[in-house]
């Protein structure tokens, strides 16, 4: 399984980017898609999350400012960034999840960048 991600940038604050995660098969194979980010000297943490059935979560943070979807034809998901702030500066990396067995797949990640 390949994840290909990209939309990474910079952008100022107050500014807007779209990520996007193409996969190698169908996005209906995982359980769930999701996009994780690492800043500098902090921990990797989940941004948005989309279930196979739809179900989305998001990272408390960027509740109301990001939105996350996917085009089932063109196996890709994305991560719609708006309003964003410096502490969304980070490494976004794409991730899909099966659940029998748990496997987890990565793709490369992409820096967004969004000094003051």
């Amino acid at each position: 399984v390949q994840l290909q991600a990209s939309g990474g940038g910079l952008v100022q604050a107050g500014g807007s980017l779209r990520l996007s995660c193409a996969a190698s098969r169908s996005i209906f194979s995982f359980g769930a898609m999701g996009w994780y980010r690492q800043a500098p000297g902090k921990q990797r943490e989940l941004v948005a999350r989309i279930g196979s059935g739809g179900n989305i979560n998001y990272a408390d943070s960027v509740k109301g400012r990001f939105t996350i979807s996917r085009d089932n034809a063109k196996n890709t998901v994305y991560l719609q960034m708006n309003s964003l702030k410096p502490e969304d500066t980070a490494v976004y990396s794409c991730n899909a999840v099966t659940y029998g067995p748990l496997t987890y797949y990565w793709g490369q990640g992409t820096q967004v960048t969004s000094p003051a």
